[in-house]
């Protein structure tokens, strides 16, 4: 059978290595906590969550891993490092949710806390230091960020940094001769984690802007990644394609921006065949990656893999108003229940493998994140 290559992370860079469709491995860190692989039993008996509980699992992942000096999120517990630049984009959506849910002014005052410690760290946002931004995937999350901070402020410092910010992404990713967005400088080839994130991004932009090629980048690479990318039968995202060869490995958030793209193309078109290419990825998700009970996969070994359902949190809840059955917020908050209940109980944070407690010793905020994230979008049933 032959190999695939896959892209996995790890801290401050991405490395390709080659692994068969069977079997991948994925690379750990040496220092790490140590897990239960035993389901939890606190499971025998569930106790559901609640908007209080949203706030306390808030708090919590602020208090272990929030830097008030950096105005930006630790790596570890052991907060002697700074997480990775495009992971804070994506905690900075979790605050921007939280705010919205919530409405506490301190939340609001984070907001713009993070826009600043984002400034001071990556030069300004300036995006055509090649040092500080060196994938085009990094930007585009904060480009995304930056457009649904301006959203809530009204600050067009924000605004004006997205679009500098996308304009500088699509005059380098973007292949002019066969469509689609590269993943990195060298056009080593296309992913979903360029390709989604564009469309998203793109017409964030156009609902704020009214500028129609907004609209025309967004419906021109979400034809190119519906083609290359998704496949139309399963709703099976491809990671990436190199050359001619879609490479199939499922991780939560390209299913998240698949998801997020269809559904801001359906929003603004009413075009229905996005709407039931959205549900048809969710499906995927739920009938396919996430186990017997319904508990998604745990993603991620000690490495930035942990924030990825946080991403499919994201726009997984703009589904639920179409979802008349009321699968989808079934399915995730019996997910949620899960990961809350085994939750470190001194410290209040959660872990990426919801089925089991949360490991004690030093934890990711990559691996804490995804939990508080759907806590903070989708309403206890």
């Amino acid at each position: 059978m032959m190999n695939m290559i896959h892209f996995f992370f790890l801290r401050k860079r991405y490395y390709i290595i080659l692994v068969t469709m069977m079997a991948c491995s994925i690379s750990s860190c040496s220092k790490k906590a140590t897990e239960v692989t035993e389901p939890s039993a606190l499971l025998t008996k569930k106790q559901l969550f609640t908007p209080a509980d949203a706030t306390a699992a808030f708090h919590s992942f602020n208090n272990i891993y929030y830097s008030s000096t950096d105005k930006l999120y630790y790596a570890t517990t052991e907060r002697n490092s700074i997480g990775a630049i495009w992971t804070q984009a994506i905690y900075w959506d979790m605050v921007m949710n939280a705010y919205q849910r919530t409405k506490d002014p301190a939340d609001l005052k984070m907001i713009n806390d993070i826009y600043t410690g984002g400034f001071n760290r990556y030069d300004g946002y300036n995006w055509n230091n090649t040092t500080t931004w060196f994938i085009y995937d990094d930007m585009m999350w904060w480009v995304i960020a930056l457009t649904n901070a301006y959203q809530i402020t009204g600050n067009t410092v924000y605004l004006d940094k997205a679009k500098a910010g996308f304009d500088r992404v699509w005059n380098g990713s973007y292949d002019p001769v066969a469509g689609g967005m590269f993943w990195d400088f060298q056009h080593s080839g296309k992913n979903s984690c360029i390709n989604y994130p564009t469309v998203i991004a793109a017409m964030k932009l156009y609902a704020v802007t009214k500028n129609e090629a907004y609209f025309t980048k967004a419906t021109s690479i979400y034809a190119w990644s519906r083609a290359n990318l998704f496949d139309t039968n399963s709703g099976r995202v491809a990671d990436n394609k190199i050359g001619n060869v879609p490479g199939y490995a499922d991780y939560t958030y390209n299913y998240g921006t698949c998801i997020g793209s269809a559904m801001a193309l359906y929003k603004a078109t009413g075009t229905q065949s996005y709407l039931a290419d959205a549900k048809l990825c969710a499906n995927y998700v739920k009938n396919t990656m996430s186990d017997s009970n319904g508990i998604l996969p745990a993603e991620g070994d000690f490495n930035e893999q942990g924030v990825l359902k946080a991403i499919l949190a994201q726009y997984l809840i703009q589904l639920l108003p179409e979802d008349t059955s009321g699968q989808y917020a079934t399915w995730i908050d019996n997910n949620i229940n899960t990961a809350w209940q085994n939750r470190d109980q001194s410290r209040g944070i959660m872990h990426r493998n919801y089925k089991i407690p949360c490991p004690t010793g030093i934890v990711q905020s990559y691996e804490s994140s995804s939990a508080v994230a759907f806590m903070q979008l989708f309403n206890p049933i």
